[in-house]
């Protein structure tokens, strides 16, 4: 990870707030990122290398893309369905089912979760691999953070998510994520990656097989059904009607 000493802490600061009066960044939001730097410096990580790096870039608009979120604004499942495009999503699922009938079969048997809903869960999540998502979940985190909007929560993922980039020699800022910080086809939050993600490779389509089986089992323990399940993925009972409404469509592939 990043680190620096007590004078390479004053130079990176003054570089960095050359660097935000360049890109016109707010005074509050200035304030912010100085507290996020001083945040990480404290657990011996300097992010001000991310943050100078020409590949970033703050979304200041996040607020309004979790506001304007379908599961908020939708209330009909059938129209929320529409906006998911939930027939093309049915009409791929028998290519995905075919190709991987073996991973499924063993996430169904090693972790007790009926293998139609994991196809349900990466139709509604990806399109079964289609989308990685187009944001960057550093950016993502850091927005959040610096427009006090679920800060914490964007606090935590960040810790989580530096953990899980170090621990796999990845370049976070070559990760791709929904406006959440979600990633892979399987949408999972740095503390769900660290937590039940199979595997190192995430775009791997059997380690997101194996790691929504993975997960899906841990909160059906908690919650007592994978129905309820369901809804730790998405507190939304519209993505749960649609994940099992794609798991029934899939039972006419697998049974």
């Amino acid at each position: 990870m990043y680190r620096a000493s007590f004078f390479t802490f004053i130079i990176c600061a003054l570089m960095f707030t050359a660097t935000s009066s360049a890109k016109n960044i707010s005074p509050e939001t200035d304030k912010n990122l100085q507290k996020l730097i001083e945040h990480f410096d404290k657990k011996g990580t300097d992010i001000r290398p991310l943050l100078e790096d020409s590949r970033f870039e703050l979304m200041p608009d996040i607020k309004d893309k979790f506001v304007r979120a379908a599961e908020r604004v939708i209330k009909d499942v059938e129209d929320y369905k529409k906006v998911l495009g939930y027939d093309k999503k049915v009409s791929k699922l028998s290519e995905f089912i075919v190709t991987y009938s073996d991973e499924l079969e063993i996430a169904e048997e090693q972790y007790g979760i009926p293998k139609e809903v994991i196809v349900g869960i990466i139709g509604v999540e990806s399109e079964f691999g289609t989308y990685a998502g187009k944001y960057n979940p550093f950016e993502a985190y850091v927005s959040m953070y610096v427009v006090d909007y679920r800060s914490r929560f964007a606090l935590a993922q960040l810790e989580e998510l530096l953990e899980f980039t170090e621990r796999n020699n990845i370049d976070v800022l070559e990760l791709k994520s929904s406006y959440a910080g979600a990633m892979s086809y399987a949408q999972f939050i740095p503390y769900s990656l660290n937590r039940w993600w199979v595997g190192n490779d995430l775009y791997d389509m059997p380690s997101n097989i194996y790691s929504v089986g993975k997960y899906l089992s841990h909160f059906k323990d908690i919650t007592g059904s994978t129905e309820k399940a369901i809804l730790r993925y998405n507190n939304s009972t519209l993505y749960q009607q649609a994940v099992l409404g794609l798991a029934k469509e899939a039972e006419g592939y697998t049974k």
